[in-house]
Formats: structure tokens, sequence, C-alpha cells
């Protein structure tokens, strides 16, 4: 069997099982490839679907794909690992499965709106420290802090800093928010916080149901972590420092809780409008 052909098997049954994709992957076929090129030892974009697959992976790929569709678990947790653009991370049940936005305006080092050096930068609520990790790769001088409430999530990050390298660059630490901080200033603050409102915490569909609760779960409305952070980010901004923030589909409710702030909205790949651009020097002073 060629892996063409057990990418095609392996999606008509991931359609038959009713999936739900988003951790990763868009659709069936997607998912499908991921598997067979993980099984098979390659990056998905260079998978040769007209190489043979052995039995043994053949075989591999079958289990993977039985427990994906039985367990309704996303396929980066059997897989331990996920992709943002082609850099690969470290991931299990102890933190969310990376798929933040974030990543799309870091390969663009932020142009045109990131306009002075970084030399200190902050991802917070990092979970596997993907972002953290992307930061200091994109901006080599950059000392980064990383910082997480979750112990169990900060094991996982520490396991992605050693993997590329990074533990001199990189600091991790345990803190709500900013509060381990002790006045620190930034350069670039980034965040991809909890922002799922209670409502639909109550109707995931099962793959979310595996991934840690606090990395996903936003309060009432899906703003009670974003309402501290854009509140406290103007602290630890340097002049002309820039915050970024993954909101999900919150634009137009965070827009009437800061209806002064001039918050900017990059297009991102999808077509949406899910991650927002703040510099320190177009704060209003008032608080909500």
């Amino acid at each position: 069997m060629t892996a063409g052909e057990l990418v095609r098997e392996v999606a008509r049954s991931f359609r038959r099982a009713r999936l739900h994709f988003g951790h990763g992957t868009a659709n069936a076929r997607d998912e499908a490839t991921w598997l067979v090129a993980h099984v098979l030892g390659v990056f998905a974009g260079d998978l040769d679907f007209r190489q043979e697959a052995s039995t043994r992976p053949e075989r591999r790929v079958r289990a993977l794909a039985a427990r994906r569709i039985r367990e309704r678990v996303p396929l980066a947790y059997l897989l331990k690992e996920a992709w943002l653009g082609d850099r690969s991370f470290y991931v299990d049940k102890r933190v969310i499965v990376p798929r933040s936005y974030i990543s799309e305006l870091l390969r663009e080092r932020l142009r045109p709106w990131l306009r002075r050096p970084v030399r200190r930068a902050l991802d917070l609520c990092t979970g596997s420290g993907c972002l953290a990790i992307l930061t200091a790769l994109e901006f080599p001088r950059a000392k980064v802090d990383a910082t997480d409430l979750s112990r169990q999530a900060l094991e996982v990050a520490r396991l992605n800093v050693k993997r590329y390298r990074l533990g001199r660059r990189i600091r991790l630490l345990r803190s709500d928010l900013f509060a381990a901080l002790e006045g620190g200033r930034y350069d670039l603050i980034l965040t991809n916080p909890p922002y799922v409102t209670a409502r639909t915490m109550r109707v995931l569909p099962d793959e979310y149901r595996h991934e840690p609760k606090l990395a996903l779960a936003g309060g009432k409305d899906g703003l009670e972590a974003m309402r501290r952070i854009v509140a406290a980010a103007r602290d630890h901004l340097t002049p002309r420092g820039l915050l970024v923030c993954e909101t999900g589909g919150h634009r137009k409710g965070l827009e009437r809780v800061f209806p002064s702030l001039p918050l900017i909205w990059p297009e991102t790949s999808d077509g949406s409008w899910s991650v927002f651009v703040l510099e320190r020097g177009d704060y209003a002073w008032e608080r909500p």
C-alpha cells in the first residue's frame, strides 16, 4: 500500500466517525496526512504519496487512527507532537494544543506595528512554551520571560525550551499573569489567554475536553483574563512597547469593554480578526 492510499483510507474512517478537528488540522484529509507522515518519519508537507508503506507502519497508523476515533482525543496528544508553521513542539495533556495565530505575526516580526528593537519579551499563559520559543528564535537578541499558572504546563514548556537549547534566554516562571514579575518591563508582550465562555465550555466537542480546563475557560463572557491583561499591560511595557493578544471570536466584546483603546486587528490566514495589537503609547488612562 502506498502512503497516499493509506491517507485516503484513514481520512475516510475519520469522516465516517464524524471527528471534530481544530487541533492542528481543519479536516480529515489533512489529519490523516499528518498521521501517516509522522509514522513514516517525515514532515507532512514533504510526504511522498507514492512511497510504499510497509506492514509495520500500516499497522501503527491504523492503531493510532482507531484510538483517535475511539477516544476522541486530539491527534497531537497521540503523537506527542504539535506544529506551528514549520516548528514542532512536544505536547501532552498537561498543555493545550498550540494553535495561535500570533505565530503568523511573529514570522513577519510583527511588522509594521513593532517599532523598537526587542530586548525583553514576555509570553503570558505560555502553556507548552511555543510562543516564547518562536519569539526567541525571531528576535535572537531578546531575553524572554514565559509565565503560566500551571506547574504541569511549565514542565512541558521546560522540555521544549531544552529541545531548542534556549535555556539561557528563556526564563520560565509560575505566575498568575503579571503577579510574579515584580514590575518588569518589556518591549513585547504576547499572550494567548483562556477565552472560552462558560456557555461554550458546557458544549465543547469531546476533543477539547481532553485539554486542561484552566487553559480554555475564560469566565462567563470569555473576557475574564483579557480584561486583567489589557488593564495591567501598560505598566509592564516599555515606551512604544507592544501588546499582542489572541482573542478568539471576542473582537466586539473587547471593543465594548475598552472603547477608548485603538486596538489594531491584523487579518489572519483564516480571514478572521482574532488577534489585536496595541502600543503602550496608545493606551487610554482610564481603566475598565
